[in-house]
């Protein structure tokens, strides 16, 4: 979908970390946006914003992990703009720690808000895009969903699953004039899930491992769209060779990220936070 201005878009996650960049990124192209979290406040000063240089954009608070909200965003877009051309699936949560700790309910609601409400809000936009044969679908997932990274085990397989999603989903409309792309940050500084887990607490991430910023996976969104490609890692260094390679040798893999020192770096941040447990 090359051509942006005056097309709409949804996008959720749109209050905090990544979500208000891609926000104005759209909202620079001319696009309509429609912004979608949890966070009333958060989403009013973002439009506010967004109305202030110019650009037309709505609030629409939402918990995406109840179902019954989804109709109502597509609902409040149509009306206010018409037809959705675009749906921005950036929603996100995650925990970062051991696995057995973790409850039920969190695994639950990883799965429900990365991955469900995603694909479950892109079944409501998909007939109206292949009735007018455009539009095009982005999930925000992570280089965790091609390299699970340790301590996020519910995390990154929701992310592999938006992943996959995509790769199925571009097949099945392959033709069509709508397209998916998916998007695979790093390790995303300055704001963001890695800010308030790691950066936040002091800990950097791995050199060797790179970093991006929300600015960059906002451009990165953009171009996804208007080149309808199938996958865009965002990260410095590039990760795409070593990915190849891993898919080679898993256990090279391994021991590149051992040898980078992704794992040590997740279990710093477990470790602090199990000691702030105990001291309270």
């Amino acid at each position: 979908m090359k051509e942006l201005e005056g097309r709409t878009a949804i996008v959720t996650g749109a209050s905090r970390g990544i979500g208000p960049q891609i926000a104005r990124a759209l909202g620079r192209e001319g696009m309509n946006i429609v912004l979608v979290a949890r966070s009333a406040a958060g989403l009013e000063q973002v439009a506010a914003e967004l109305g202030s240089a110019g650009q037309h954009a709505i609030a629409m608070p939402a918990d995406l992990s109840d179902h019954s909200t989804l109709d109502r965003i597509v609902e409040a877009t149509e009306e206010q703009f018409g037809a959705v051309d675009l749906l921005v699936n950036n929603a996100g949560i995650t925990a970062t720690r051991r696995f057995e700790t973790s409850s039920d309910e969190e695994t639950a609601q990883i799965i429900d808000v990365n991955l469900t409400a995603g694909i479950l809000l892109t079944k409501r936009v998909l007939p109206g895009m292949l009735d007018r044969g455009r539009g095009h679908v982005v999930m925000i997932a992570s280089l965790a969903g091609k390299v699970g990274s340790p301590y996020e085990s519910v995390y990154a397989a929701s992310k592999a699953g938006q992943i996959a999603f995509v790769q199925s989903l571009r097949e099945e409309l392959h033709g069509s004039g709508v397209g998916a792309s998916v998007v695979c940050p790093g390790f995303v500084v300055e704001s963001g899930m890695w800010a308030d887990a790691g950066i936040s607490q002091g800990i950097r991430q791995p050199r060797l491992a790179g970093a991006t910023t929300p600015g960059a996976v906002a451009s990165a969104v953009v171009h996804a769209v208007q080149r309808d490609s199938a996958e865009v890692y965002v990260n410095r260094p590039p990760m795409r060779p070593m990915l190849v390679l891993g898919e080679l040798s898993p256990r090279f893999r391994s021991w590149v990220l051992r040898r980078i020192g992704v794992p040590q770096t997740f279990r710093k941040v477990v470790e602090r936070a199990e000691s702030e447990a105990r001291s309270e």
